[in-house]
């Protein structure tokens, strides 16, 4: 077999295809390499070494591709920004991650311009015109690769659902950035995914996600070429996996309910049969929307769970039939355990916070030795998720810790209420969460966003109560319903849930 590795490609294979950015411009694996070697060739010369931080403020793009590629070549730290943040909140990552240089789109130049402030104009690069920053051509150093190449890694913020975000840090490893990282290729033979194997991957979320841009690293690597969306859309994204013949993708439930949103002539207008792996994560799945899926596109549909931290479980469709609901089995290099609030295992079936450990991996929160030290027992690390093992050792995930309503003293876990709710054909999103009660110490709050074409009303209120009374006990049922034009999700489907509970809670402390 071929060497991996995108530069052991390029040497063999420079016009294999590499990336394909939204605008359909295609790079070679040759391109790409070259591209990365003056990026990096141009961060060593304004003076970053091996452990500094890049951060990049960049849409799904060839560039953004290259950057990465440069800092995994030069030993850097590469922090992607969600460019939905405000210049603020981006400009409290480039001073906590201490930035050597930042690189930015002009689609967001407010934010970048009040974000790169602390740093001088000869460290800021611009993908198109933003006042004080210079050309991201002009970072381009020809000279040939970098000098003292070693193995960068990503530096990924949280979301910050609680207190500031806090970038998740692996120690550099020192290893030859043109070898292919066991865990790298380990990780996609979990899913059956091998080398090169005529594999295209198709990227329909920002990058600025940890799986989202370690899908595309790793599909660059093992010699598959990539497609990149500039944001999700169902039906183009159906365009392009009929047409590059996609066998592979990393996706979110969201997106899923938005492909089963498109008429069924549309649906069957596409040949989606070069699928392969599509793989899915990052929240919780309605039982009723997977099955929908894989009656459509066959058992190709691969759940997993995992976090920026770590992982993980995995289950392919056959398994999710015998366990539904159910995110998998530990990894074979991973361990997930159920442990109480002393810190004690559980047994099966009994639920508590799920804790893993993933090999040999480490990592710790940057510059908060607290939150790291509050995260972990032992090796062990937890990001605040609830659940259980059943007695074969598959994990059934019930909410975030944080999410957790406290009603009556009874626990009551959003998530299966939002996955019954959503069910509802007038129900296009929801979102359900805890409100002070003076009685009951939480009420339980859902916040609907209705299906194009819906009209609220009153009368609309009540089928939907009725529509949950049949599918939820009587403790389940919210007490309040409010309607939105659009819940806050970010483009990858992640609910900002915050953004909807903090304002009922101003002043007064959550229940948990």
């Amino acid at each position: 077999m071929a060497d991996t590795g995108l530069w052991n490609i390029a040497r063999d294979q420079p016009d294999l295809s590499a990336v394909v950015d939204p605008d359909g411009r295609d790079l070679g694996y040759g391109e790409l390499a070259a591209f990365a070697d003056r990026y990096g060739r141009g961060l060593q010369k304004l003076g970053l070494q091996a452990g500094d931080c890049l951060v990049v403020m960049l849409p799904n793009t060839i560039e953004l591709v290259a950057l990465y590629f440069a800092a995994m070549e030069c030993g850097l730290y590469i922090v992607p920004i969600n460019w939905h943040l405000t210049g603020p909140e981006v400009a409290y990552i480039v001073e906590d991650s201490d930035a050597k240089a930042f690189v930015a789109h002009e689609r967001f130049a407010e934010a970048a311009g009040i974000a790169a402030a602390s740093l001088d104009d000869e460290r800021r690069f611009a993908v198109g015109s933003i006042d004080g920053f210079r050309p991201l051509a002009e970072l381009e150093d020809d000279r040939g690769r970098p000098e003292n190449r070693t193995q960068g890694a990503p530096m990924v913020y949280t979301s910050g659902t609680t207190g500031k975000p806090k970038g998740v840090k692996r120690p550099l490893t020192g290893a030859n950035p043109d070898d292919v990282p066991l865990g790298a290729s380990g990780f996609f033979a979990m899913f059956r995914i091998q080398p090169f194997d005529n594999h295209v991957h198709i990227c329909g979320s920002p990058l600025y996600h940890t799986a989202v841009l370690n899908f595309v690293g790793i599909s660059i690597q093992l010699g598959h070429k990539v497609v990149l969306m500039d944001r999700f859309d169902a039906e183009e994204m159906l365009r392009l996996i009929e047409l590059h013949r996609v066998t592979h993708s990393h996706m979110v439930p969201t997106q899923f309910t938005r492909f089963l949103a498109l008429p069924e002539d549309v649906r069957a207008k596409y040949d989606v049969s070069s699928l392969r792996a599509m793989i899915h994560g990052a929240a919780p799945c309605p039982n009723e929307v997977k099955r929908a899926m894989l009656d459509w596109w066959g058992p190709v549909i691969i759940e997993y769970y995992a976090a920026t931290e770590g992982g993980g479980a995995t289950i392919f469709a056959d398994e999710w039939l015998k366990k539904p609901g159910s995110v998998g089995r530990a990894w074979t290099y991973s361990v997930i355990k159920i442990l109480d609030e002393a810190g004690n295992e559980v047994p099966s079936n009994q639920t508590g916070l799920v804790y893993m450990q993933m090999g040999g991996s480490s990592f710790a929160y940057h510059k908060s030795e607290e939150k790291t030290r509050e995260s972990r027992v032992g090796d062990l690390f937890t990001v605040g998720d609830i659940g259980y093992l059943d007695d074969d050792g598959y994990l059934f995930l019930l909410d975030r810790q944080s999410d957790m309503i406290i009603s009556g003293g009874v626990n009551v876990y959003p998530a299966e209420i939002e996955g019954e709710l959503v069910m509802h054909p007038a129900i296009a999103d929801v979102a359900v969460f805890g409100i002070p009660d003076d009685q009951w110490g939480e009420a339980i709050k859902a916040v609907i966003q209705p299906a194009s074409g819906v009209a609220v009303s009153d009368e609309l209120t009540e089928e939907i109560r009725t529509f949950a009374a049949a599918r939820l006990a009587k403790y389940k049922l919210p007490k309040v319903v409010e309607y939105m034009d659009e819940l806050p999700r970010d483009d990858n489907g992640k609910l900002y849930k915050r953004k909807l509970r903090d304002a009922s809670w101003a002043g007064r402390e959550k229940a948990i």
